[in-house]
């Protein structure tokens, strides 16, 4: 068991990757309570390297965004609430605050956010994998039923009886 496991289990991780814009991504609030800081401090210091976090490592939610995962994901109001909306990072800003970060705990806590990621990243993948050979079996499969059900078809309705003619037979 290493020192990170029992500082912040992946399954916890896992927990505070959300989808917004289709894009992976973890609220500053987290963020900071995982790395053992302020949001304020964290949102200090990423402004103060604005130049390391361009939009697609960093963006600010819409109120609309951040209402619904509030009311998805049951994400709580804070104490006193917030003055501003939150900011999100992906992967790659995740990655980058460890840069702006100077603790051994911010190091300790991003290497497991990235591997929760990169663990997050083969299982899609592996979920990708699986539904091209669901599809591939489907496809197979389909026409090899087809048959049997046109054969059953077949078999269901009923013979057309040979009629007796009506009338006299004459010689």
């Amino acid at each position: 068991m290493t020192v990170m496991q029992s500082l912040v289990p992946i399954d916890r991780i896992e927990k505070l990757i959300f989808l917004v814009r289709g894009q992976k991504v973890m609220i500053d609030l987290d963020l900071a309570q995982l790395y053992g800081v302020e949001t304020g401090a964290l949102n200090r210091a990423v402004r103060r390297n604005k130049e390391r976090f361009p939009d697609d490592f960093m963006f600010q939610l819409s109120e609309e965004e951040f209402e619904s995962l509030r009311c998805q994901f049951g994400i709580s109001k804070g104490k006193g609430g917030r003055r501003y909306l939150p900011y999100v990072f992906t992967e790659q800003g995740v990655a980058m605050l460890s840069s702006v970060l100077n603790s051994k705990r911010a190091v300790l806590v991003n290497v497991e956010i990235m591997r929760t990621f990169v663990r997050l990243r083969q299982m899609l993948a592996s979920n990708a994998d699986l539904a091209r050979k669901l599809a591939a079996l489907e496809k197979k499969y389909d026409a090899q039923f087809k048959i049997v059900f046109d054969a059953i078809r077949e078999m269901m309705t009923p013979p057309i009886p040979k009629r007796r003619r009506i009338g006299f037979i004459t010689d």
